[in-house]
């Protein structure tokens, strides 16, 4: 081996050494970096909190403006009855279709009654859509649910005795105490079993109420015929495409249907909800369900201290 040999023996071992060393330092570092996915994936589970809360938010939000489609939609139908039977008097009136000034003054009558009653339904939407908006304020404070009830109560129940329905009110304990407008939820209370006993056939109307703890709410509820509630219409969203049952011209006004979505809307304004709920089925509940309110409780002594 000549000296050339040897110094392309030794320029390798150096070329190697240089390489293996490279390696290591490379290692070395990546080694070094490791600890940081720890902590990145710390931050995981936060991300994805937080983008399920997004997603939530977005689907709320996208229910709301179906609510208020469907709101809209549910107006519009109720206002166009009556506003359909007005036009139709004015046409005979403009038409010549009287036969003496008397039944022309008759048609007149009518249509001036009609057009108080849609301004009177224009009135009532109004004052929940502001009670709504906050434009009308509601006076919620620690109410007596028994007394509550005690007064639909005796707003109701000659009603339903003129119909042969019984009413049974179960009243709670004097010491619930429920949040909410006393006049807006005695209304939405009276309501709704007004629009019961203009439903119904026959059977029963049975108000009682039970403490949520785990929700600190208050349950209201309606047990009445199946027949005492629209079978064809939704509660909050109108879903279907199909025409919705025309109002009696004759007397206008709202619909099963619209009184439960207005009736809806006040409760949930008061921080509450209304529901249809199904009941256990036996011989005496059979044909019944249930209209449930939930209201939020109250502590008044521990809100006076």
């Amino acid at each position: 081996m000549n000296w050339s040999n040897w110094v392309y023996l030794g320029a390798g071992l150096v070329v190697g050494m240089g390489v293996r060393w490279l390696f290591a330092r490379s290692s070395n570092a990546a080694s070094s970096s490791s600890p940081v996915a720890p902590a990145e994936q710390q931050h995981m589970p936060q991300l994805l909190q937080q983008i399920e809360q997004t997603q939530l938010a977005y689907q709320m939000a996208q229910e709301m403006g179906q609510f208020k489609a469907g709101f809209l939609a549910r107006t519009t139908h109720e206002l166009r009855s009556p506003l359909n039977s007005l036009i139709g008097l004015h046409q005979l009136i403009l038409s010549d279709l009287c036969e003496d000034p008397a039944e022309e003054r008759e048609f007149i009558t009518q249509a001036h009654e009609k057009a108080l009653k849609l301004l009177h339904l224009i009135d009532e939407i109004l004052s929940i859509a502001r009670t709504e908006h906050g434009t009308n304020k509601l006076d919620i404070q620690p109410r007596s649910l028994a007394e509550v009830l005690q007064e639909v109560n005796q707003l109701t129940y000659m009603l339903a005795a003129n119909r042969n329905f019984p009413l049974r009110v179960l009243l709670p304990d004097p010491g619930i105490y429920v949040l909410a407008d006393h006049r807006w939820l005695r209304q939405v209370l009276v309501s709704l079993v007004d629009t019961a006993i203009a439903q119904m056939e026959e059977g029963s109307i049975h108000i009682s109420s039970s403490l949520s703890p785990t929700n600190k709410t208050v349950r209201i509820c309606l047990d009445v015929p199946v027949d005492a509630l629209p079978d064809s219409e939704s509660i909050d969203i109108i879903k279907s495409e199909e025409m919705l049952p025309h109002n009696n011209d004759e007397n206008p006004a709202f619909s099963a249907g619209m009184k439960l979505l207005l009736n809806q809307t006040l409760l949930e304004v008061m921080g509450g909800k209304l529901e249809i709920m199904p009941l256990a089925t036996n011989e005496q509940t059979n044909n019944y369900t249930r209209l449930q309110m939930s209201i939020p409780l109250a502590f008044p002594e521990a809100e006076s201290l």
